[in-house]
C-alpha cells in the first residue's frame, strides 16, 4: 500500500505484510504487526499493539494502551476504549506454549467497549452492544445489549446512537437522539425504523 494513503507517527512501527486502509491514522509508539488488516479511516491511539491476523473494519476507533491479540476481529464502527483488554488463551501458562490454540473473539458492527473492560476470549460481542467501563465479559453478548460489572451482567439495551432504550408495555422503544425505533422480542432487540 502506498504510504501516503494513511498516516503513521514517526514513533509507530508498521511491519511489512499488513494492509492499512486509506485515511487511517496510527499514533505514537503503536505497533502494527504483519498480516493484519486495518480498514479505512481507523484511528489507532498511542501505545496500541495490533497482532498478526487481526482484522479491523472501517472507522474503528482504538484508544490508547489497547492490545488487540491474534484471533480478534472487529466489524466497522467499533469503539475500543482506553486500556481495554482482549485475551486469546483461556488457560495461559508461561511454561506451556499455547500458540495455535487461540480462541476467536468477534466484535460486531458499531459495538462499544468501555475503558479498562476485559473481554475473555471466545465470547463474541453483538452489533451495537455497549460494554461499560471496567466490565469483565465472560459470555457471549447479544446485539444492542448493555453490560456492566465483574462478571459483566446485562442491565438493559442500547440504541445505535448509544442511548439506553426504555421499552413500553408493547416492548417498543425510541432512541431519544435519532428517533430510531426498536422492538424487543424473545430477549432480542432489533431496529424496526
Amino acid at each position: 500500500m502506498n504510504e501516503q494513503e494513511y498516516f503513521a507517527h514517526a514513533t509507530a512501527v508498521v511491519d511489512e505484510g499488513c494492509t492499512i486502509g486509506k485515511g487511517t491514522k496510527i499514533w505514537h509508539f503503536s505497533h502494527i504487526m504483519p498480516n493484519c488488516t486495518l480498514g479505512e479511516n481507523c484511528n489507532i491511539g498511542q501505545n496500541v499493539v495490533v497482532s498478526p491476523g487481526v482484522v479491523l473494519g472501517n472507522n474503528v476507533k482504538v484508544q490508547n494502551n489497547v492490545s488487540i491479540y491474534e484471533g480478534v476481529t472487529c466489524d466497522d464502527d467499533v469503539f475500543l476504549g482506553p486500556s481495554m483488554v482482549f485475551t486469546n488463551v483461556i488457560n495461559p501458562r508461561s511454561a506451556v506454549n499455547r500458540r495455535g490454540q487461540y480462541s476467536r473473539t468477534h466484535v460486531g458492527k458499531g459495538a462499544s467497549i468501555g475503558a479498562n473492560a476485559t473481554i475473555v476470549c471466545g465470547h463474541d460481542i453483538g452489533e451495537f452492544a455497549f460494554i461499560g467501563a471496567g466490565a469483565v465479559v465472560t459470555k457471549t453478548v447479544l446485539p444492542f445489549a448493555l453490560l456492566v460489572g465483574n462478571p459483566a451482567r446485562q442491565i438493559g439495551w442500547m440504541s445505535e446512537f448509544g442511548h439506553r432504550l426504555e421499552f413500553n408495555e408493547e416492548n417498543k422503544a425510541v432512541c431519544p437522539e435519532s428517533g430510531q425505533e426498536y422492538l424487543r422480542e424473545n430477549n432480542q432487540v432489533k431496529r424496526t425504523k
